[in-house]
């Protein structure tokens, strides 16, 4: 995110992974799958470095990290099984499988986490960065929905909900609207590549007109 706040799957980024620190309940850095046939990842920016990039990785870290990834989940779910009531550890499993690509079984614990306990805006929108990712664009929406009311100034939820209108549910006018809500909040707010949620706004703008 991810805080996780994790952003819909190619590469230009607005700067929050939505997705926490995974103890302390955060979801600061989303990432949002761009639309399905462009492919990008976008990262709200809210906190963090402004423009700064993730570091990349070799083959073999990345390996490492993904046999760490699979041991770490291992380990989860055998304690929520041994001790189910423990809120923390389905969130934190969720994380997981949220950053291993299992959306399905991320809504899961997610789903079970809320059972157990409120949420925050993290999380309720790295569910719903889940639920577009198994191609459920309303109850993507219906969480961003919900992360917006509990945190009016929650940036990922209200970039993410733009995403979705736009590339999901064909909604051009809604989702320029829901991002120009976005930068009255924070008008520096920018992609992970360094480019700013206005710019970003306005090649839209320029494209639709163009199409138009």
């Amino acid at each position: 995110m991810a805080q996780k706040n994790k952003v819909m799957e190619q590469d230009t980024t607005p700067q929050q992974k939505n997705k926490p620190k995974k103890s302390p309940l955060v979801t600061y850095f989303i990432i949002f799958v761009f639309g399905f046939l462009s492919g990008v990842a976008f990262t709200v920016y809210k906190g963090g470095t402004p423009g700064s990039t993730p570091t990349a990785s070799t083959n073999g870290e990345t390996q490492t990290q993904n046999n760490d990834t699979g041991q770490a989940i291992i380990n989860l779910e055998a304690e929520v099984t041994a001790n189910p009531d423990n809120f923390n550890n389905w969130v934190h499993l969720g994380h997981l499988y949220y950053d291993s690509n299992q959306p399905e079984k991320a809504i899961g614990a997610y789903t079970k986490s809320l059972e157990l306990h409120s949420g925050d805006a993290n999380l309720y929108t790295d569910l719903g960065v889940m639920y577009r990712r198994t191609q459920q664009p309303e109850k993507a929406m219906e969480m961003f929905n919900k992360a917006i009311k509990m945190d009016p100034s929650h940036l990922p939820s209200r970039f993410n909900k733009g995403i979705v209108l736009m590339y999901d549910l064909k909604d051009s006018a809604g989702a320029i609207a829901t991002w120009e809500e976005l930068l009255k909040i924070d008008p520096e707010a920018q992609t992970a590549n360094g480019q700013h949620i206005h710019e970003f706004v306005d090649q839209i703008k320029a494209d639709l007109a163009k199409n138009n």
